[in-house]
């Protein structure tokens, strides 16, 4: 018999170290060090290996041949469906993380009341809650009636045992996977060691079936998904639901999927019927916008494959202070920095004795730099006191040499801004070909410094018009 052999492994990245210690090495976190036995169990290393079976050759082919499309199962929800790709795959495994009660489980019993009313064998297996609990919340859902399998149990034996049983699943739900343990590790639920455990070998069953699974997971307080990462490379699809707790709004956010495109979105609404699909997000951002206000541009961002226009507010405030605050919600601080230092550098806009405020209205957050030309129209409005046309969308992205540069996607943030009722656009010269609409009379500088001078000259024409 091999002789046990412990390891510490650290339950915020999964790293091993042959010996405890108060801070990990690898992600600088105290106190995550674990004890860990290897004997017998999960990653017991060569020792465990010398007794293998001798491999067997594998066919090798090549990269032509026939190609299926993904056998896929569509739930009906739009928004989700949108953001998996057209729908769950069978036999692939998703990962849905998000904020504790962000409406996780609110979503995938919706979800799972929907397929299981189209005809699917669906399983909802929960580890932290009671089945008296989902019933509770279907109800509350209006979707009680639905034929949903229903489990509480945490043992990943117990419940292959259980959905082996009759007819295959088309998709089985965990929630969660950090409460799932397996008997082939012996540390506790949540431990590096039993979630990759329990991760595998679910997976493994949904391969194998042709079955669809969901694994639900926390988040750590940085917004990651709680575990080894090695979790996210295992599965299929990683989806991020998002949302603040003071808006009503959530945003289901792919970032990776095998059999769709990724950084695609779901929008939806909380309500007291659960999450309602919001079809067009944009006025969902822009519903309770103030026209004439100084400090507000509305950009014409993309999501995926979908546009999505959002406003930008910005306030610039005479300070007191040495160090002037620059604060922002929403956005990327550096390159608010970033932008304030072209507009400074290059335009003669000063910034130094003025506190900036940045927001992206509706808890919206932006990560695309074709944000620039809307943020530095934004902040010069608010210097000057100017506000800008209702009318226009801007995008584009800034170098650091003063220079627009042109972004992707041009024409669909154009059409989407159209049909919005904007009339107006600002956006990089040198675009992709822009046909008709609001971009055929659109100002297109080449230099910040040109967007500047026409929103500096509004204030001239004003004047001569009060004259």
């Amino acid at each position: 018999m091999a002789k046990s052999r412990v390891q510490f492994i650290c339950q915020n990245c999964g790293s091993v170290h042959q010996r405890w210690a108060g801070k990990c090495d690898a992600c600088g976190e105290w106190n995550t060090l674990v004890e860990e036995g290897t004997s017998g169990g999960i990653g017991s290393g060569p020792a465990n290996t010398r007794n293998t079976r001798k491999g067997r050759a594998v066919v090798l082919t090549s990269l032509s041949g026939d190609i299926e499309d993904a056998p896929r199962i569509v739930s009906g929800i739009g928004e989700l469906d949108r953001a998996t790709g057209g729908g769950f795959v069978r036999g692939s495994a998703l990962l849905v993380g998000g904020d504790p009660g962000i409406g996780k489980s609110t979503l995938l019993t919706q979800a799972a009341a929907a397929l299981a009313s189209k005809g699917h064998r669906i399983v909802y297996v929960s580890g932290e809650e009671a089945v008296a609990q989902i019933r509770l919340r279907a109800q509350r859902l209006g979707v009680a009636s639905t034929p949903v399998e229903l489990a509480a149990e945490t043992n990943v034996e117990d419940i292959l045992a259980t959905i082996a049983d009759g007819k295959r699943p088309d998709l089985v739900i965990l929630d969660s996977i950090q409460t799932l343990w397996t008997d082939l590790a012996d540390s506790a639920p949540g431990t590096v060691t039993q979630v990759r455990a329990a991760a595998q070998a679910m997976i493994r069953y949904a391969k194998s079936t042709g079955a669809a699974i969901v694994l639900v997971g926390h988040v750590t307080k940085e917004g990651q998904i709680a575990g080894p990462r090695v979790v996210e490379h295992m599965v299929d699809g990683v989806l991020y639901f998002e949302g603040e707790g003071n808006h009503h709004f959530r945003i289901l956010r792919t970032v990776k999927n095998r059999f769709g495109p990724t950084d695609e979105i779901g929008v939806f609404e909380m309500s007291d019927k659960g999450l309602r699909e919001v079809s067009n997000p944009s006025e969902l951002f822009l519903g309770e916008r103030h026209a004439k206000s100084p400090g507000a541009a509305v950009f014409a961002g993309m999501e995926g494959t979908r546009p999505v226009l959002v406003e930008i507010q910005a306030l610039v405030a005479p300070s007191s202070l040495g160090t002037p605050r620059r604060a922002v919600v929403g956005w990327d601080g550096a390159r608010l920095s970033m932008v304030l230092a072209v507009l400074e550098a290059h335009c003669g806009v000063r910034f130094g004795q003025h506190d900036v405020y940045l927001n992206v209205a509706g808890g919206y957050r932006i990560s695309e730099p074709a944000a620039d030309l809307a943020v530095a129209a934004a902040l010069v409005s608010s210097l000057t006191g100017l506000a800008l046309p209702a009318d226009c969308v801007y995008f584009g992205e800034i170098s650091l040499s003063g220079a627009v540069r042109p972004v992707a996607h041009a024409q669909q943030r154009l059409k989407e801004a159209e049909k919005l009722g904007f009339g107006s656009a600002v956006l990089p010269l040198g675009s992709e070909e822009i046909a008709g609409g609001i971009g055929a009379g659109a100002f297109q500088p080449t230099e910040l410094a040109d967007l500047v001078a026409r929103i500096a000259g509004s204030r001239r024409g004003r004047a001569d018009d009060d004259e």
